[in-house]
């Protein structure tokens, strides 16, 4: 087998099968084939797409180039989410204690932000002593124990992965469904859940900006689990405005005890309570959704899913006497940003809103970047909201850095106007 002869092979549009999409992935992960070829791969690919069974193929084959976990030891079925990444998406903080409460087994390895999105470690790390790399041994203990671990994804989890993302960034091919899907499928089918939820963000603050592109990509996520035998399903979900009201990392855990507390924001209960509600079918603990849905609402309103998220916290070395305040987890200096116009929000631009927490610090736009873990805004008007020139539309929590950037970004991403506009957040459901 010879590299030039697949770059030919996907160049004319024909289907790699799955030994020569092993032997690419084996080859550039040792080192024997060059990024120049792998380069000229991606474009082709690019170009030419993949079907759904080469994108398995290699997804597989990213995934068994590193170290995949084996939660096999325990018992019942293990559920996992991802999401492709948004705008004060806080729903891992609120759905893994929430599930765990009812007895599902909820092992989730998650990631780290970069640009607009915040990553989930990144957030729990606001929490003082909380650590996020557990050996392996104690992560499963920990799910077997209390039913709940989340971690930092393992630096041997899929390194093609990481090699190959590096080389699409420079080369122009992010943006492409089949590798998008086999990139985030690779890390998933590693983690070694039985059950997946991906919860696919669509409109202003999502990868994917139209509801075509996003079941595209969703449909063909589920597709690659269900090939390589895992319960999948996907839900479309609206960030054409960042979902609850507090951006940045500890801001975001104090909105998520707020909704483990039963006082959280409508958005993001809906849809945590909607993806919940599939996981709890798929772990067998019911057999009907809506049924679900009231189980999970339930548990959010009597105290028993804040009182697994302490659970939580207290396992992985975090100080749970922070979170009594967490408002203390704040920077103490806020700056209020005052509406320039009067009428309704009909639009926010979430994107720009996701670009000012990263100006103040609370995002990275390089991996080298410090994240400050204590600034952020908190977001009082969203779509549907009348305002009158004056009011405080947001409100910063800020360091020394984007102040007056961060409030040029948020007033340019409203759009206010006379009309009254109400927003879909749960597009569609893919199985």
């Amino acid at each position: 087998m010879h590299i030039v002869d697949l770059i030919a092979k996907k160049r004319d549009g024909k289907v790699l099968s799955k030994n020569e999409i092993e032997f690419i992935i084996k080859g550039y992960t040792e080192g024997k084939i060059p990024d120049y070829q792998i380069s000229a791969l991606l474009m082709a690919i690019y170009f030419q797409n993949m079907n759904d069974e080469e994108s398995t193929y290699l997804a597989l084959a990213m995934r068994d180039s590193g170290d995949s976990i084996d939660l096999s030891e325990i018992t019942g079925i293990k559920v996992d989410k991802h999401s492709t990444g948004g705008v004060g998406d806080k729903v891992t903080l609120v759905l893994g204690p929430l599930l765990a409460s009812l007895g599902v087994k909820f092992a989730k390895m998650s990631g780290r932000g970069l640009g607009h999105t915040g990553g989930t470690i990144d957030k729990l790390e606001s929490i003082p002593g909380y650590k996020v790399v557990l050996p392996v041994e104690q992560f499963i203990q920990q799910v077997k124990d209390i039913g709940i671990a989340i971690v930092g994804q393992s630096g041997d989890v899929s390194p093609a992965d990481k090699k190959l993302y590096a080389l699409r960034d420079v080369t122009a091919t992010v943006d492409t469904i089949p590798l998008i899907a086999s990139s985030i499928m690779s890390k998933k089918l590693a983690s070694g859940a039985d059950a997946i939820v991906l919860d696919v963000k669509v409109g202003h603050g999502a990868f994917m900006k139209t509801e075509e592109e996003a079941v595209k990509l969703a449909e063909l996520m589920v597709s690659i689990g269900k090939l390589a035998g895992k319960k999948m399903t996907a839900i479309l979900t609206g960030m054409d405005e960042p979902l609850g009201h507090k951006i940045g990392n500890a801001l975001e855990v104090y909105e998520a005890i707020e909704t483990l507390n039963g006082q959280g924001p409508s958005d993001l209960v809906e849809v945590t309570i909607e993806i919940g509600a599939h996981l709890l079918l798929d772990a067998q603990i019911e057999t009907d959704f809506e049924t679900a849905k009231v189980r999970l609402e339930e548990a959010l309103q009597n105290g028993t899913a804040y009182a697994k998220f302490l659970e939580l916290v207290e396992a992985q070395g975090g100080d749970t006497s922070s979170l009594d305040n967490p408002s203390l987890l704040l920077s103490k200096n806020t700056i209020p940003v005052l509406s320039e116009k009067e009428g309704f929000i009909m639009d926010i631009d979430a994107m720009d809103i996701g670009k000012a927490a990263m100006r103040l610090g609370a995002g990275r736009e390089t991996k080298e970047d410090t994240v400050y873990l204590d600034v952020g805004l908190d977001l009082h008007k969203k779509i549907g909201s009348h305002v009158k020139k004056g009011d405080v539309i947001a409100t910063l929590y800020v360091r020394d850095k984007g102040i007056e950037e961060a409030k040029e970004l948020i007033l340019d991403s409203m759009t206010i106007g006379k009309e009254e506009k109400k927003i879909v957040l749960i597009k569609q459901t893919i199985k």
